[in-house]
């Protein structure tokens, strides 16, 4: 069966036109983390994404009741030829300037996107160019087909031609480079129901309702305030003392307390992220470790001990609380590729992990450096320091560092740890988008963006360079799972779990729970 885009001609009244809600309030919610950067395309992560989506719309979207993607800034797309997708644009859309949003707005977005300092290379892979065909029509030419094309959209926003140019923001910021400053990391200039109207980083965020947006939301929020909370007991006691509406992450330990306040309730849902270790396996000589002259992490004995030293039923049941659903695979179950065998975990067990490593040459471990985030992911920091103390029983001695993913994230893009934390959500539900950046050999276009292990393996990029084209959905489904296993067997990685998401909130705000985590601005309602 040949894969093929399905053709969808959609009226500008979509599902989500329908007539607002009355009583207009402001939203306050908080989470452990800030984000990075107001640049769309300058760093990848989930939480800044979400956040981005209110202000910065995309072509497409998922709908987030049904998660199949549906119009945004686009209405239709036909598929002129198998490497051309021509869409076709929402007309009467405007920038928050009061500027008309063209064609050459999306050209020049899409084509930004794939820029050298791009961090959104893995949503343009097999991008060819993109063309103006008139101010309501551009062409997506690809290399060849793209089975997951829509998909990539969904996270590819727009941002003002002109207003890039003015403000010298035509290339993203490298968020590699901590003392580059641009217009755009600061500022934000999109169409979406909602316009940036203060951000002080690592304080307070406030986004206030566009009253041009071209769409009528669900929504009856007017502003939206966000304060990043590191601390665990202060996000609870925000909510529990009715400071904040909404907690995107308390921590499972609270959770009990949260169900039983008779102000508050919980939502609960499976995310399409999974948490894992990736490893150094480029380097000849590991920085700060006692061995000298070569790379334990290089040695495939060496990464299976370090999996197999780890008890995930111990981290489910004691550090996550039941929070976790244990995996030996890079995706969660919603994404395609996964199966039952690729999920299947190595067997939990100290004495073979100590005989690997002795094979290995360590028959008394090593040292070695260990980079997790501390306000990232659930429990993030507690499940190294529990991870710690179990390689500490193979006589593995970890030098655990944390840091806030501000800086974390940037730190180990570059290179600079040597075991690393890091949690993947799958915004194409397919796992082409995990096998391409996790474990391609890095290269251009994408390939490894986020492999900063430096993982290679031929086979793998024979299957994600195949993957990328292959149009036949049931070959291209077992090479998705042939790539996840081969990841496996070769432990690229060292998965962990998949996260189960909580949302704490007051009982009079409606949300819709995502699979992505994120929130869906033009849904969210204060009774």
């Amino acid at each position: 069966m040949k894969y093929r885009i399905a053709l969808l001609a959609a009226a500008t009244s979509a599902a989500l036109l329908i007539a607002p809600a009355v009583h207009a309030k402001p939203f306050k919610w908080a989470s452990a983390g800030e984000i990075s950067t107001w640049d769309i395309h300058s760093q990848n992560n989930a939480l800044q994404n979400g956040i981005h989506a209110a202000v910065y719309e995309s072509l497409v979207y998922y709908n987030s009741r049904t998660f199949k993607v549906e119009p945004m800034l686009a209405t239709s797309w036909t598929l002129v030829q198998p490497n051309q997708l021509r869409v076709t644009l929402r007309e009467g859309v405007k920038f928050h300037d009061g500027s008309a949003m063209t064609a050459d707005d999306v050209v020049f977005s899409l084509t930004r996107a794939m820029a050298k300092t791009s961090n959104f290379t893995p949503y343009v892979v097999g991008f060819d160019r993109i063309v103006k065909v008139n101010d309501n029509q551009v062409d997506i030419f690809t290399k060849g087909p793209n089975p997951v094309l829509l998909n990539q959209l969904t996270e590819l926003r727009i941002m003002s031609k002109a207003w890039a140019e003015k403000n010298n923001s035509v290339e993203p910021k490298d968020i590699k480079n901590v003392n580059q400053e641009t217009f755009a990391n600061r500022n934000a200039m999109g169409t979406g129901p909602y316009m940036l109207k203060q951000w002080v980083p690592d304080q307070r965020m406030v986004l206030a309702k566009n009253p041009n947006w071209w769409g009528q939301a669900e929504t009856n929020v007017t502003e939206i305030i966000y304060t990043p909370i590191k601390s665990e007991a202060t996000r609870v006691a925000a909510l529990l003392s009715g400071e904040i509406d909404l907690l995107l992450d308390p921590s499972p330990q609270d959770l009990p307390r949260l169900r039983n306040s008779g102000n508050l309730k919980v939502v609960d849902g499976v995310e399409n992220r999974t948490i894992f270790f990736g490893l150094d396996q480029h380097r000849d000589e590991l920085p700060g470790s006692n061995i000298k002259g070569k790379n334990p992490l290089k040695d495939e004995r060496v990464r299976r001990a370090l999996y197999q030293a780890i008890d995930s039923d111990a981290l489910h049941r004691v550090t996550m609380r039941g929070l976790s659903q244990p995996t030996g695979t890079l995706v969660a179950p919603q994404v395609t590729g996964w199966t039952e065998g690729v999920h299947k975990r190595l067997p939990y067990d100290t004495e073979a992990a100590k005989k690997l490593l002795a094979e290995a040459g360590y028959p008394q471990g090593f040292e070695v450096d260990f980079a997790c985030p501390n306000n990232r992911y659930i429990n993030d920091e507690e499940i190294c320091q529990a991870v710690t103390a179990m390689w500490s029983r193979i006589g593995v001695k970890a030098k655990l560092r944390t840091m806030p993913l501000v800086t974390y994230f940037p730190m180990i893009q570059r290179h600079e740890a040597s075991i690393y934390m890091l949690g993947w959500g799958v915004p194409t539900f397919d796992a082409l988008y995990s096998l391409q950046s996790l474990t391609r050999t890095p290269g251009a276009g994408g390939d490894g963006n986020y492999n900063v292990g430096r993982y290679s393996n031929q086979r793998m990029d024979y299957i994600v360079d195949r993957v990328k084209v292959e149009t036949d959905l049931p070959v291209r489904n077992r090479l998705l799972t042939e790539g996840l296993q081969l990841s496996n067997d070769t432990v690229s990685h060292i998965p962990l779990h998949n996260q189960i998401i909580p949302w704490a909130m007051k009982k009079n705000v409606e949300v819709v729970h995502r699979a992505d985590n994120r929130i869906d601005w033009r849904l969210v309602k204060v009774n």
